[in-house]
C-alpha cells in the first residue's frame, strides 16, 4: 500500500494506522517520489495527499487511471469543498477523505475500497511467490525444488483472494463472505476456512524450507507473502 504526504507527522500517523490494520506500508513525501512508485511498485491501494509538491494527488491520480486504471485510490485533503470531492471523484479517485478524520474512518474506507477492488474481474493468470510460480488458469504450483501440486478449485479461489488483497491481512469472516459466498458463521465455519489453509499450506510447501506463502496474522486473520513478480 502507498502513502503519499507531504507532512511529515500526518505521514507517520497514516503509516501507523495502516501498519496497524495489517497493512504493509510504503510512505513517499512528495509528489514526484509517490508518481514514480506508484507505477512501478507492486501496489493494492494508494492513498494520496491532494496538495504535494512536485505534483499533486490529482496528477498522481490521472497519470494512475492511464497506466494501471484497476489501483485503487484514496484522496486525502484538507480542502472538503464539494468541488474538491467532485473533481476527485470524476477522475477516478475511489474514495475521498476529508482532514481531520478518525483511524477508524481511515481503516474503514480503505476497508471498503479493497472489497470493492476485489471483487472487480482480476486479469491475474499467474504469479511467483517466494519462489512458487502459481498458475491460475490450470490450477497448479510449481513448487521451487520443480515438483508440482494440483490446488482444488476452492484452494485456487482462496489463493486468488489473497493475491488480489496482497498487503493486508483477510479476516476469517471476509474469506467466509467473499470466498465462499456465506454470512459469517460459528466455530465450524472457522474450523473449515482453517483447514483450507492447511491443505493449501501443504501443496505450497517447499523441501527447502523457503518462506510461507500464506502467512497467520495474529488476531487478524490471513495475508500473502510478498510477491516475486506477477
Amino acid at each position: 500500500m502507498l502513502v503519499v504526504e507531504d507532512d511529515a507527522a500526518i505521514r507517520r500517523g497514516l503509516v501507523d494506522t495502516l501498519q496497524f490494520g495489517g497493512y504493509t506500508v510504503i510512505a513517499c513525501a512528495d509528489g514526484a517520489e509517490g508518481l514514480a512508485t506508484a507505477l512501478s511498485a507492486q501496489l493494492d491501494l494508494a492513498v494520496l495527499d491532494v496538495m504535494l509538491p512536485k505534483a499533486s494527488g490529482l496528477q498522481i491520480l490521472a497519470e494512475v487511471r492511464r497506466a494501471r486504471p484497476s489501483l485503487p485510490v484514496i484522496l486525502v485533503t484538507a480542502r472538503g469543498s464539494e468541488q474538491d470531492r467532485v473533481n476527485g471523484l470524476q477522475i477516478g479517485a475511489d474514495d475521498y477523505v476529508v482532514k481531520p478524520f478518525s483511524s477508524k474512518e481511515l481503516l474503514a474506507r480503505v476497508t471498503a475500497v479493497l472489497r470493492r477492488s476485489a471483487e472487480r474481474p482480476s486479469d491475474v493468470g499467474r504469479i511467483t511467490i517466494a519462489g512458487r510460480a502459481i498458475d491460475f488458469d490450470r490450477r497448479e504450483v510449481d513448487r521451487p525444488d520443480r515438483s508440482r501440486a494440483q490446488l482444488s478449485e476452492k484452494e485456487t479461489e482462496l489463493l486468488r483472494y489473497l493475491v488480489q488483497n496482497r498487503g493486508r491481512a483477510i479476516a476469517r469472516s471476509e474469506l467466509l463472505e467473499r470466498v465462499w459466498g456465506l454470512p459469517s458463521g460459528g466455530d465450524s465455519a472457522t474450523r473449515a476456512i482453517d483447514m483450507h489453509i492447511v491443505n493449501l499450506r501443504d501443496k505450497l510447501a517447499d523441501p527447502s524450507d523457503r518462506p510461507q506463502v500464506v502467512l497467520t496474522v495474529r488476531g487478524k486473520g490471513y495475508m500473502l507473502a510478498a510477491g516475486d513478480t506477477p
